[in-house]
């Protein structure tokens, strides 16, 4: 998309938070007769010289310069790049008038896209912060320039409101008040919900004030956008977490800027809503829903194409990746909605196991997922691997692929006749190291329920950290016939 103010000629390179910072800045410094615009230029400029933005997934999985809009304002680690999708729904011959469905909606790569493409799409996803991100990010109506406006009042707020109790929002040269109980605190109730120094009281205390600030100034035109910039900003700069195989604690900030590093997160959506497309009569639906019910959330014989990435059966637990911002945002209040909400989900690590489970029932026909449970069973016995954790290895792995067999088992009766489906999956070797090649199980399982299975193609490699090895992802192509 060409910014209208770029040169002929020019290429109009892909913003960093240092440049949204500025900007933001120079924007404030422009009105220096409004109340708090001295403070919040002096915390932007700063942010701008000591604290760039990484982005969770930046190294593992870099969005081209030309993909960045939406796209950036919240992802998952190692999302599949956008780029993916328009090369398969262009080979899956998708246009204008088709509707694509996405049944692992995540963070909305698929359907960001497809708005961009002028095709019709749905998603559905069960986490409800990426339910959330997934929503705001295909909704391109705010106006940009007020959406900006109306965020700097709030960060003038902010700014105010923590000066006038001796906070600053510049952690690198200013005093800080020492009596940390005077600093407000998430419910202790909330607060366990949480991994264990998620973000340092400092920075909490902050987050809270701003918090606090957005819902006094609630604008519904702007309202979500606000608050999923403000997820992004915690995650990456506010928080002390790290992301690896795992999402863990790092090292322990004391003191971090907050309403900066959201005022930058703000900019960057106004410029993005600047030169986004028209959505010309595509339409785009998010429902909140599980993946294996599917045929609920949609009619009958009305979807054309999918393009999704499930996750993969492996330790990684998504309601802990995004914890921080799920409970902040107030989507899960309690034990008992993060209960519900593992339950939900196609159980992809050991966490999420329940005993009531029965999954597993779809494949214990299936040779080769029986002969790898067993082979990961033996395996532990073996190495005399004794946790709890450790002796559902080979329960989650049949009821991992028994998820899978009863989501593309429901699926059907939604697919049109001729309809392609791309699943993006890969290999793993998470379970004691024994190998499962998961793009050609799940092809099996197709199969067997009467899809017909085009090609496995290799996406890309990764380096597996128990084994050093290279691992595929692959994107397993199917066709419906319709039968």
């Amino acid at each position: 998309m060409t910014d209208k103010n770029q040169k002929p000629g020019e290429t109009k390179a892909a913003l960093a938070f240092p440049e949204w910072a500025t900007r933001a800045a120079a924007d404030i410094a422009d009105q220096k007769s409004e109340p708090g615009c001295e403070a919040m230029t002096r915390v932007v400029e700063t942010v701008c010289k000591e604290a760039p933005v990484v982005y969770r997934n930046e190294v593992a999985n870099r969005l081209q310069d030309d993909d960045s809009a939406a796209h950036r304002w919240y992802r998952f680690v190692l999302s599949f790049p956008p780029h993916l999708v328009r090369d398969y729904l262009e080979d899956f011959g998708i246009e204008n008038g088709k509707i694509v469905l996405d049944p692992f909606c995540g963070t909305g790569t698929t359907i960001v896209e497809c708005q961009k493409m002028g095709i019709s799409s749905i998603g559905i996803e069960a986490l409800p912060m990426a339910h959330f991100a997934s929503q705001v990010k295909t909704d391109w109506s705010p106006m940009p320039r007020r959406l900006l406006d109306h965020a700097k009042k709030i960060a003038e707020k902010t700014i105010a409101k923590l000066e006038a109790s001796g906070i600053q929002d510049i952690p690198f040269f200013a005093e800080q008040p020492d009596e940390t109980e005077k600093l407000r605190r998430l419910p202790e109730d909330i607060g366990t919900l949480l991994l264990k120094g998620s973000v340092s009281p400092l920075p909490m205390h902050k987050t809270l004030v701003l918090m606090e600030t957005i819902e006094e100034n609630r604008d519904k035109r702007y309202y979500e956008h606000e608050r999923l910039a403000l997820a992004n900003a915690l995650v990456d700069d506010i928080s002390n977490l790290r992301f690896g195989p795992e999402i863990g604690v790092g090292k322990k900030k004391e003191d971090a800027p907050v309403v900066a590093p959201w005022l930058s997160r703000i900019q960057a959506i106004a410029e993005d809503l600047e030169h986004l497309p028209e959505v010309n009569g595509a339409s785009t639906m998010v429902h909140r829903g599980d993946a294996r019910d599917v045929i609920e959330l949609l009619k009958p014989n009305s979807i054309d194409a999918v393009f999704t990435s499930p996750p993969y059966p492996n330790e990684k637990d998504y309601t802990r990746t995004t914890r921080l911002e799920t409970v902040l945002l107030g989507f899960v209040k309690d034990k008992v909605d993060l209960r519900a909400l593992k339950k939900s989900l196609v159980r992809s690590n050991t966490r999420s196991v329940y005993k009531a489970d029965d999954d597993d029932a779809w494949i214990e026909n299936h040779a080769e997922i029986q002969r790898i449970a067993g082979e990961i069973e033996e395996r532990r016995i073996e190495l005399g691997k004794t946790s709890g954790f450790e002796r559902l290895y080979h329960r989650v792995t049949k009821l991992y692929f028994g998820g899978m067999a009863r989501h593309l088992a429901v699926l059907r009766k939604a697919l049109r006749p001729g309809a392609q489906l791309a699943y993006v999956v890969g290999d793993q070797a998470s379970y004691l190291r024994v190998m499962i090649r998961t793009g050609q199980l799940l092809a099996d399982i197709a199969e067997s329920l009467g899809y017909e299975v085009d090609d496995i193609d290799l996406f890309r490699t990764r380096l597996a950290t128990a084994t050093k090895e290279q691992l595929r992802e692959e994107v397993v192509r199917l066709r419906w016939p319709g039968k």
